[in-house]
């Protein structure tokens, strides 16, 4: 049988006027809009993180083109403007969050732009959107010691179950960065699927800690998003960005390197 290739679309915020931090990954709410228009006239079949990774988990066959809809982060235009869209298409949703950068008593103070309250979180929740982990803090995770590392995975998790009342099991690695420890940890603190991004269609084959994502952003054109979910040229589209990514990822692993050499001679 055929491995299906399936788009996993990486949101992150919605606003008609963001700050510099997050303006190249955010989408204005009329170009939201019109991307899930595009969804729905194409026949495809929204999906969440946990509903794909169980049909793969258990070797379900997939409804009739299957794509996902992700936010990252938790920021306040995902209940403001994309919630009505995703309601009226009764499109389900993963909105991954960083626990320390929501609105409450776990506010770091650390947040780039406006973010969701639990208030709304528990809201979107409500609405059928599953609400996953993606760190306490959004640190690198694969540059952290191990204590740390279970600190942001745990303390994560454990506020979203106090604050949901439903304990997440999936999660989405910061930045997409992670490695075999990473993924480990996130295993074995008990989520059952993560995300990463790479920029490709995710496939069974990728294992349920490694899925792949594509990056919707403000520059992504009407054309341009139809080959995203419809699979078309997705290497080509992000050339630019895979050759940035494996440049960087020289620098953090010698970073990582360095890293793991001064607490040995801290010993």
């Amino acid at each position: 049988m055929a491995d299906p290739r399936v788009p996993i679309l990486m949101y992150h915020a919605v606003a008609a006027e963001p700050n510099d931090a997050t303006r190249a990954l955010s989408v204005t709410p009329e170009a939201f809009a019109e991307q899930m228009a595009v969804v729905a006239d194409r026949g495809l079949t929204p999906l969440t993180t946990a509903e794909l990774a169980a049909a793969w988990r258990s070797g379900r066959p997939l409804p009739a083109r299957p794509v996902l809809v992700t936010f990252d982060d938790g920021y306040e235009g995902v209940h403001r403007h994309a919630l009505p869209v995703l309601a009226k298409h009764g499109f389900p949703a993963t909105l991954f969050v960083s626990t320390g950068w929501l609105r409450g008593p776990y506010d770091t103070g650390d947040a780039l732009d406006t973010m969701l309250d639990w208030d709304q979180v528990r809201q979107l929740a409500d609405a059928g959107v599953e609400i996953g982990g993606h760190s306490h803090t959004h640190p690198q995770l694969d540059q952290l010691h191990a204590g740390d590392l279970r600190h942001e995975l745990i303390h994560c998790k454990e506020i979203v179950t106090d604050q949901v009342g439903t304990a997440p099991v999936s999660f989405a690695y910061p930045y997409g960065y992670s490695d075999r420890r990473v993924r480990a940890a996130v295993r074995e603190t008990g989520y059952a699927q993560a995300l990463a991004v790479g920029n490709g269609l995710a496939r069974r084959a990728q294992g349920p800690y490694a899925l792949r994502r594509v990056t919707v952003r403000r520059s992504t054109g009407a054309e341009e998003f139809a080959r995203l979910v419809e699979g078309r040229a997705i290497a080509r589209t992000f050339a630019r960005d895979r050759a940035l990514t494996k440049g960087y990822a020289v620098v953090r692993r010698a970073r990582q390197v360095r890293g793991r050499s001064f607490a040995g001679a801290d010993r």
